[in-house]
């Protein structure tokens, strides 16, 4: 049996390529239960790791000989791409692949079609949640692959996960780690445009907080109107999109009013002005949905109304 042969037999040591922040914390995470060895170029954050109990190395090479999964935590997907590259030329190499960076689906798939040339196993697994989550060995994996290598990631992230969605074929973790940071990000900017408008209105923060963390606040449009009427294309009855339209234009000039900028906000009215001239402007606000279907040629109708 070969050494290549000899660590495909199972999955043992970690291995972190990239040991920024995410990285650090990822690795402190498995070094709490078990032998972990790490690489970053940058020598103080190798030092910073090798106090936390990593075993640390200045080549890359140094982690894969000994490690049987690797995982990458690193800041770009071109860097992604040429660590996989190099790994893959190492002469002992790992049995699996685990890439934790943010980087697009497309970039996994061109990572995985590397990997498995060599006949190494790839997982795209991005991580929702902050450094104090991962450091803490809790967590949340969003995984794609295929079903071998998910397999054989599964019993290595468990351990430190404090929840793994199975997301399907490669690149679908990362397409939707992007997802969700796009909505996070878009709806940050939405909320600060409020919260001005709240100020100008003598408002406290606190205030419109306790509003918009109820049930009918904020999650209303995704627990109502995606949930309960995009799923099943009913879009009978509701607060229709005529209605939305107008309240939207509502808003639009009490900020013009207050003096308070709108990029966001703004932006969000022009879907329902396309959508009351395209005739849907009786049907609920759900119905703007229709419109996406046509221009991305996707269909949001998943089953028929219980």
């Amino acid at each position: 049996m070969t050494d290549q042969q000899d660590k495909n037999s199972g999955v043992g040591i970690v291995g972190i390529i990239g040991l920024g922040n995410a990285g650090s914390a990822i690795a402190s995470a498995f070094a709490a239960s078990g032998e972990v060895h790490g690489y970053d170029q940058n020598a103080s954050r190798r030092d910073d790791a090798a106090g936390k109990g990593i075993i640390t190395h200045d080549h890359l090479g140094g982690v894969a000989s000994p490690a049987d999964v690797i995982i990458l935590s690193l800041p770009h997907p071109d860097i992604s791409i040429a660590v996989t590259t190099q790994i893959i030329a190492q002469p002992i190499r790992p049995k699996l692949l685990i890439e934790t960076s943010t980087v697009t689906p497309q970039t996994a798939i061109d990572c995985a079609a590397l990997a498995a040339a060599k006949n190494v196993g790839f997982v795209d697994a991005a991580i929702a949640g902050g450094v104090a989550s991962m450091a803490a060995g809790q967590m949340t994996f969003f995984i794609g692959g295929d079903d071998v290598a998910k397999a054989m990631a599964r019993p290595v992230l468990e351990p430190v996960a404090a929840g793994i969605y199975d997301l399907g074929n490669l690149g679908a973790g990362m397409g939707i780690k992007v997802v969700n940071n796009a909505v996070m990000h878009a709806l940050m900017v939405v909320l600060i445009e409020a919260f001005a408008m709240s100020k100008k209105l003598g408002v406290p923060s606190d205030t419109l907080i306790s509003i918009l963390n109820r049930e009918e606040g904020m999650l209303r449009p995704l627990v109502h109107r995606v949930q309960e009427r995009m799923k099943y294309a009913d879009f009978e009855g509701g607060m229709s999109v005529a209605n939305a339209r107008k309240d939207s234009c509502l808003a639009l000039a009490t900020a013009q009013q207050m003096g308070v900028p709108l990029f966001a906000i703004s932006a969000s009215h022009t879907p329902y002005e396309i959508a009351e001239a395209n005739g849907l402007g009786d049907a609920d606000y759900a119905a703007l949905s229709r419109l996406w279907e046509e221009w991305a040629h996707v269909i949001f109708k998943e089953a028929d109304k219980p």
